[in-house]
């Protein structure tokens, strides 16, 4: 799998996993999911991604928009 498909797997899972702690939990768990968009969105115009950068040093391929 490459980096590219792991940073939005793992996008897709912060924001699920936030939704489901604002509904079962605490409404202020809904911060989780807005950071990760908003960090979605930096990486778009700035292609810096944090995550990209953790999935690299643990071994995956880089894809075509995290090289």
């Amino acid at each position: 799998m490459s980096v590219d498909r792991m940073v939005l797997a793992f996008a897709g899972c912060v924001v699920l996993i936030g939704i489901a702690l604002a509904y079962y939990v605490h409404p202020w768990w809904i911060a989780l999911p807005i950071f990760a968009g908003l960090n979605m969105i930096q990486s778009a115009f700035t292609g810096f991604c944090p995550a990209a950068i953790v999935f690299k040093k643990l071994g995956f391929k880089p894809g075509a928009a995290f090289r």
